[in-house]
């Protein structure tokens, strides 16, 4: 018998947030602007992975680059992946990026055909923390902070 995931709500002080269990890993293979390939699976053992849904035209998600670029270099135990969610080129990218600079790496999304594993977001921001071993364990649709993140984080890791 599958089971479905099961959601539990919670409204939190930028959005909304919920913690879900699931069947098994998420995983995913992306170009990134780098000319890279990104799988997912590739951080697993000892890595917590921000992955966050934006978009160039969206305000939260620009605001929140600086914040996530600080937390991917200060975290040794966390990486962030951008997913860029839009239609536009490389070189629109790069530009943009000259503005807004993450130090993290830009993956690109096809909107047609988004990550099998997480689906096309339902707003943007949207962004998913993954656990050591590949599961989804945290979800928030808007703004997220890196504070809010690492509190999640140390509330997994704390004992019971």
């Amino acid at each position: 018998m599958k089971h479905l995931p099961i959601f539990i709500l919670g409204l939190t002080l930028l959005g909304l947030a919920w913690s879900e269990t699931n069947d098994g890993p998420v995983d995913f293979e992306l170009a990134g602007l780098d000319g890279q390939t990104y799988r997912l699976s590739s951080y697993r053992g000892d890595q917590w992975v921000v992955v966050n849904y934006w978009a160039t035209w969206c305000a939260p998600c620009r605001k929140e680059i600086p914040d996530l670029s600080q937390l991917h270099d200060s975290r040794d135990d966390v990486t962030v992946l951008g997913l860029a969610f839009e239609e536009a080129t490389v070189d629109e990218f790069e530009a943009f990026l000259k503005d807004y600079p993450a130090s993290y790496p830009i993956l690109l999304v096809d909107t047609f055909n988004p990550p099998e594993s997480l689906g096309a977001p339902r707003a943007l921001p949207t962004t998913y923390l993954i656990n050591p071993e590949g599961l989804s364990v945290e979800v928030w649709l808007g703004p997220v902070t890196s504070e809010m993140i690492i509190d999640r984080i140390d509330e997994l890791l704390a004992p019971n």
